[in-house]
């Protein structure tokens, strides 16, 4: 596979210059080349043994954003991922996955890749360097209520910098996703969340560390939003859709699970409910029937300002003397 001849005249001489722990050698790997496979794979998953606690070390700044997030998926809103390359693919599965988990649909939550979605599979050279393309995505497909998070490794993307300034302008609130702490793009974003992994095992692949601390970030980010709105039951995913034979006994286990009940007395309260979990799962807790059980949660709808019960399980099976 060949790789297209740039002009040497078109080299942007500062970006030679970036300041960003991810074009930074590692010491740890200098001498990756002459290790055995043993020796490569201690390296690499040394490196990123450290990954957790650089996401975690941000997990205020995190917490702050799933506020902002919720509040604009509960008044209708969406949340917007924008991004590049791995960022921006990283962005697409997060996003994509939370349909089968939560029951969330692109209204809620989306992802946005420069190039398309064809830049997916395919790179599409030279898509990261418009930031005109990422701010006319966002005038384009967000509005007044919605939230613009850019995702950039090296925090100076300029897709990204077209999407987040677009945002500012709109009054739309903004985060930015980096694994630079020194992000250039930083000042554009309301919540900053610089991830300080270091240098990558090897230099400049952001597809190894940096990649590992965005799918971390994106992992807390989003279902921690998706709780709040009410999507589980403790840890029990009641918003599941289910589309197969393992995700209907998923459905039958976690009544089981949450319940007590025998498995044919879930799956027949189950069938009663009309395939509903929550109203399944407040008959069982209740004790009561399914219409009875249905009524009572159109009295608790989900709410994320119903603090410590935002599924309004919990509510209807007191309001029905369970």
């Amino acid at each position: 596979m060949s790789n297209p001849r740039r002009d040497p005249s078109s080299l942007d001489v500062d970006l030679v210059g970036l300041a960003s722990p991810t074009e930074e050698r590692n010491p740890a790997s200098a001498e990756l080349d002459t290790l055995d496979a043993r020796g490569m794979v201690d390296v690499i998953l040394g490196e990123d043994a450290t990954v957790a606690a650089a996401v975690q070390a941000r997990s205020a700044e995190i917490a702050a954003l799933v506020e902002t997030c919720v509040a604009a998926i509960a008044d209708g809103g969406t949340v917007h991922y924008l991004g590049a390359g791995t960022s921006g693919r990283l962005a697409v599965l997060d996003a994509v996955e939370l349909a089968p988990t939560f029951d969330a649909d692109e209204s809620m939550v989306t992802a946005h890749l420069a190039g398309g979605p064809g830049a997916f599979l395919t790179a599409v050279e030279g898509a990261e360097d418009s930031a005109a393309q990422g701010a006319q995505l966002v005038r384009e497909q967000c509005r007044e209520g919605d939230v613009v998070i850019g995702l950039a490794a090296s925090g100076r993307t300029p897709f990204v910098a077209g999407a987040l300034e677009a945002a500012r302008a709109a009054g739309m609130p903004t985060a930015l996703i980096s694994a630079n702490p020194a992000a250039p793009l930083a000042p554009l974003a309301d919540h900053a969340i610089l991830l300080d992994v270091g240098p990558e095992v090897v230099t400049g692949s952001t597809r190894m560390k940096a990649g590992t601390a965005q799918k971390l970030t994106l992992n807390a980010l989003s279902t921690a939003t998706m709780v709040r709105l009410g999507t589980t039951f403790g840890n029990l995913m009641i918003q599941v859709r289910p589309t197969n034979e393992k995700l209907v006994a998923r459905t039958v286990r976690m009544l089981v699970q949450a319940s007590g009940a025998d498995p044919e007395d879930a799956a027949r309260v189950l069938e009663t409910a009309g395939g509903s979990v929550r109203v399944a799962l407040v008959a069982l807790l209740s004790g009561t029937d399914a219409r009875a059980s249905a009524a009572a949660l159109e009295d608790f709808p989900r709410d994320p300002r119903r603090i410590g019960d935002p599924a309004g399980i919990r509510s209807a099976v007191a309001a029905l003397g369970g």
